[in-house]
């Protein structure tokens, strides 16, 4: 890392304020010339509303953004750019059918008597790709090269904008690891050059090869900054999941005794899950465990069939079945509550009633409606039994609190007697009551039979009620824990790659 002098850029006490939610609580942050600084935590930290703020596509609501030991306000992404402050995404934002060279200088191409110089900008652009060590045809489309490529190009053009500060938001997530090195490359020569690199990922292997220092946020707040060279990976996961890793004990779930329900063999699909195997028993919870992006939804979809496998095979008590949609899934007794309830789950504007029995009306045929009599029955006896709080049974779902949609959506899915439950993050985003009321449903259904698959980056909630912990790390399952094993130090060890302590 260069001599630390001043600061190029400093957030002091930035707050964002939503209706019912406060997404940065007076977060700090410094980025000081020439280091990579990474910018960790789960979904919902307040990483991108941090980044939105510094980048003007958000008004902060209250804090100072320092530039240069100037403040600056910017209004817009484009106000950032002019102030020396460019973002490169993980979907490259730019036109892949005009030129590499168009794309560097759209908006600024070099004129000659009222007309773009093609000559021109075709040698301002081998320049300009040379400095970054790349030797492509500036005058080919951006669509004829690797997203490695396009990201290394959208960087350049990132950097000739600005300048002073450049934010990489999961710019690897898409790549191999031969064009994880280019751009790694790229970030070594810009390191050199002076800039201030903040660097949004969920790979934790790269935060520690590429980046100098780490800030962890946690619901809105920063839990912790780290000079990497002197932190383990354990204990940046341990910030990031706000878990202290003296082990409790609880009242194990009791080992499941019941037959197999389900059994995959080497199933997955390529470019988004390593093929796995996975049984799950009746009357057993597996818990699947892991970071943000470590493949705990794509397993829960793929089993699901919301995304369908292109290898495996699936056993259903011992017969082959097929899941190529959530269909077919269904009508095999599947079921699946999704982790973002509000853009996947709940259908906002439809009433409470409708929402609970959307998933049995879908499997008996649009064309069939449920009698009405036995909607209102259903839809009574889930209120009363999840004690879903509500004015109505009429009123708009999304105008239920987070954990009563939570319990609606699991009204909706329970209402099918389903076999085979997953829950992708059952407890996130709800208050303390309906959390304890959702873990002690869990625990409930396994007592009387059911098979669950349950993904939570809850450490402890998982220690308490699986039979089987999963962990998985980089979309592959890394780790398979059972019996006195399930402690969070274990699981956090395996997240972290790093040795697990023996049970005692």
């Amino acid at each position: 890392m260069a001599s630390v002098t001043d600061p190029v850029l400093e957030c002091r006490g930035i707050s964002k304020f939503f209706p019912g939610a406060i997404a940065l609580d007076a977060v700090d942050l410094t980025l000081y010339p020439g280091e990579v600084h990474a910018l960790l935590g789960e979904n919902g930290a307040g990483k991108s509303t941090l980044i939105k703020c510094l980048t003007g596509a958000y008004r902060r609501d209250a804090g100072t953004i320092l530039l240069n030991s100037q403040e600056i306000s910017p209004n817009s992404t484009q106000d950032s750019q002019k102030l020396g402050i460019g973002t490169v995404y993980q979907e490259v934002n730019l036109l892949p059918n005009l030129t590499v060279a168009e794309n560097l200088f759209l908006g600024r191409q070099p004129m000659w008597h009222g007309f773009i110089s093609q000559r021109k900008m075709m040698k301002m652009a081998r320049d300009l790709l040379a400095e970054f060590g790349l030797s492509v045809n500036p005058a080919e489309p951006l669509s004829a090269y690797s997203v490695a490529v396009q990201q290394v190009v959208a960087i350049a053009r990132a950097v000739e904008l600005s300048g002073k500060v450049l934010i990489l938001d999961e710019p690897t997530a898409s790549l191999d690891r031969d064009e994880v090195d280019l751009v790694f490359s790229v970030i070594e020569k810009l390191k050199a050059r002076g800039l201030a690199i903040v660097f949004i990922t969920h790979f934790l292997d790269q935060v520690f090869e590429i980046s100098d220092r780490a800030t962890v946020l946690r619901n809105g707040r920063v839990v912790g900054t780290r000079q990497l060279a002197d932190a383990t990976q354990t204990e940046i996961v341990t910030l990031m999941l706000g878990r202290q890793l003296e082990d409790r004990i609880h009242d194990r779930a009791p080992s499941a005794t019941g037959d197999t329900l389900i059994e995959l063999t080497n199933f997955g699909k390529r470019g988004m899950i390593t093929p796995f195997d996975l049984t799950v028993r009746k009357g057993e919870v597996v818990g699947l465990a892991g970071l943000l992006g470590s493949g705990r939804t794509e397993t829960a979809e793929i089993i699901f069939g919301a995304v369908q496998a292109d290898q495996g095979e699936a056993l259903l008590e011992g017969k082959k079945v097929t899941i190529k949609n959530p269909r077919e899934a269904v009508a095999h007794r599947f079921a699946l509550c999704p982790e973002d309830r509000k853009s996947d789950g709940i259908v906002g504007d439809l009433s409470v009633r409708e929402n609970i029995i959307l998933a049995l009306q879908a499997r008996q045929g649009w064309f069939r409606p449920l009698p009405k009599a036995k909607v209102n029955e259903l839809a009574e006896a889930y209120v009363k039994a999840l004690d879903i709080r509500l004015a109505s049974l009429d009123m708009p779902i999304r105008l239920l609190s987070g954990g009563n949609q939570q319990k609606a959506l699991l009204a909706r899915w329970l209402a099918t007697n389903p076999a085979f439950l997953i829950l992708d993050e059952p407890t996130r985003g709800i208050d303390v009551g309906a959390h304890a009321e959702i873990i002690a449903l869990i625990e409930k259904l396994r007592e009387d039979g059911m098979a669950l698959l349950v993904a939570s980056s809850e450490l402890e909630e998982l220690v308490a009620y699986s039979t089987r912990v999963i962990v998985l790390r980089d979309r592959r399952q890394v780790c398979e824990l059972a019996g006195d094993d399930i402690t969070t130090s274990n699981i956090v060890a395996a997240i972290a790659d790093e040795p697990m302590a023996e049970a005692v």
